[in-house]
């Protein structure tokens, strides 16, 4: 379709307010036009404003899902660096008074201009055909919204994950970048906290691939149950537990927790109760305790958010998280660290130790970004073009989400109270001794 005068002449104005608005809030990262002009420094990474339709939709529409979608349209992207190097080229320069730096009138000025823009990016049926996961069910532990997220693809999560294809908060003992040596860390860590016991019965839920179960029964001769809601996972975890020669010791089902029966010496749950839902908090801590010996651990690593002045504050979320929970994780409800405490404490548990894994997981996310992108042409050819950068983005600022504080992560160790001594060891001293000794 052609392009009108009066949209060229539309663009320009767009482009003028720009370079003033670029020149107003210095500093910042650089601005590269859909002209090919660049604003800002000559090197480093720059902010590339591809269409000025689509564009026009984050003017009119100013909130974090519309970037995800033009992030997704490629109408933005970033070159001469990454995510991590533009977040960093931005500083922490204010944004309050933007608006009254860059002057009110001017700005109601170019308005009829945005409009105009705006329907002809309509007009071309350009509006975003973005997917979400608002079919996939209200609550995050339902079968649909679970392979909403999930079975995108096993051979997508292989080209960034570890060898074990663990999807969830590595462990660290200094930052350095091998993944597979974090992620087998994390798993010894889990079973230290656990206190695993050769013959004892671990029940692992969301057990995803079976990473965790595999390296418990192999490494501390326990008898491993797992259970997920995702098919791809499922199959992946089996074959692997048959591969491993373990399938007299781990069974894999493909079941809700609601469903489970038996009991265990000690249960794991790890990046599963995101998915749970505040609805459902008090079924899933009455299943957790039923299914647990009295006086057994209960590990809950869980990704949080900081508790706010009020509950109701809290419930509100931020843009971000609304956009993850729309486009990443349909019906996922994060919770903050004193309202679980609470509700093990209400569910007759006795919690020994918490401890914040924050910085592991911005460092575990930022490694995940860079291996998708340093494999993005086989990730397009796997799932497309649009899935594979909306989870580069998701990635990158889920990790910048860790890093500034603005998401957390705990690991709590409870046990199902019961009179008398717990049989803990009086110190933690034994958990941090060199890893592999």
């Amino acid at each position: 379709m052609a392009v009108s005068n009066a949209e060229t002449a539309a663009t320009e104005r767009l482009a003028s307010l720009l370079r003033h608005a670029h020149a107003t809030l210095q500093p910042g990262p650089a601005l590269r036009l859909w002209t090919g002009e660049r604003l800002g420094p000559e090197t480093g990474p720059a902010l590339a404003l591809n269409d000025p339709l689509a564009l026009s939709r984050l003017l009119t529409r100013p909130r974090l899902e519309t970037i995800v979608e033009l992030w997704v349209e490629k109408a933005i992207d970033v070159e001469g660096g990454s995510i991590f190097d533009l977040a960093a080229a931005r500083g922490t320069g204010r944004t309050r008074g933007a608006l009254k730096r860059l002057g009110l009138a001017r700005l109601a000025r170019l308005l009829p201009t945005l409009v105009a823009l705006r329907r002809a990016d309509r007009a071309r049926g350009r509006e975003s055909r973005l997917t979400d996961g608002s079919d996939a069910g209200a609550s995050g532990s339902t079968q649909g919204a679970i392979q909403f997220h999930y079975d995108v693809s096993n051979a997508f999560y292989q080209l960034f994950l570890d060898k074990r294809m663990l999807y969830s908060c590595a462990y660290f003992d200094g930052w350095h970048g091998d993944i597979d040596k974090a992620q087998t860390d994390k798993l010894e860590m889990i079973c230290r906290k656990l206190r695993l016991k050769p013959g004892e019965r671990m029940l692992d839920i969301g057990c995803g691939w079976g990473g965790l179960l595999i390296y418990a029964a192999q490494t501390h001769g326990v008898t491993g149950h797992g259970v997920t809601l995702s098919q791809a996972q499922f199959d992946i975890a089996t074959a692997r537990v048959r591969e491993a020669g373990l399938s007299d010791r781990i069974t894999i089902e493909l079941k809700p927790f609601q469903a489970l029966t038996g009991t265990f010496d000690k249960i794991s749950s790890i990046g599963m109760f995101e998915h749970v839902g505040f609805a459902h908090h008090d079924a899933y801590f009455s299943a957790v305790r039923k299914l647990l010996v009295p006086k057994g651990l209960y590990l809950h690593h869980t990704i949080a958010r900081p508790a706010k002045a009020s509950l109701k504050a809290f419930r509100r979320g931020t843009p971000e998280y609304r956009a993850i929970v729309r486009y990443i994780f349909p019906g996922a409800d994060l919770d903050f660290i004193g309202h679980s405490l609470q509700q093990l404490e209400a569910h007759r548990f006795e919690v020994h130790d918490v401890e914040n894994w924050r910085e592991h997981y911005a460092r575990t996310c930022r490694l995940w970004a860079e291996r998708l992108s340093a494999r993005m042409d086989e990730a397009v050819a796997e799932v497309g073009e649009p899935q594979a950068r909306l989870w580069l983005l998701y990635l990158a600022g889920v990790s910048l989400g860790f890093e500034r504080g603005t998401l957390m992560i705990n690991q709590t160790l409870a046990s199902r109270r019961a009179k008398g001594l717990s049989g803990l060891p009086p110190t933690r001293a034994d958990l941090y001794r060199p890893m592999g000794g």
